[in-house]
């Protein structure tokens, strides 16, 4: 589903409240979105792809390799901020992450196939 707006989930307002996609998805969007928007798709999407690469550092040094190279010491940190900008170029793209995810992988079973 691709939105002009997103729906109205509430974001969490606390630390301790219970935390869905489309409410971090609401979150991220309420505090970038301007930002975002005017930052582009494609640079964007660069941003994302270099935290994609600092979880990749953070995954290959979990695994014992790659000692030598800076940065990737936060792995929980770094899948947080690979969903933050996915959230984000969804948002500047009208995309309802909840909304894709249950549409690709709940309705009529799912993909077909093996992961």
């Amino acid at each position: 589903m691709i939105l002009t707006t997103m729906p109205d989930h509430e974001s969490p307002t606390a630390p301790d409240e219970p935390l869905t996609l489309a409410g971090f998805q609401r979150f991220i969007r309420d505090r970038y979105h301007d930002t975002d928007a005017a930052r582009g798709t494609p640079a964007t999407f660069m941003w994302m792809i270099e935290e994609v690469g600092e979880l990749a550092t953070a995954l290959h040094k979990r695994a014992g390799e790659g000692m030598h190279t800076s940065g990737g010491e936060d792995l929980e940190g770094e899948f947080a901020d690979v969903l933050a900008w996915l959230c984000t170029l969804a948002n500047i793209n009208g995309v309802d992450l909840e909304h894709a995810i249950h549409h690709k992988y709940f309705k009529d079973g799912g993909p077909k196939g093996h992961k």
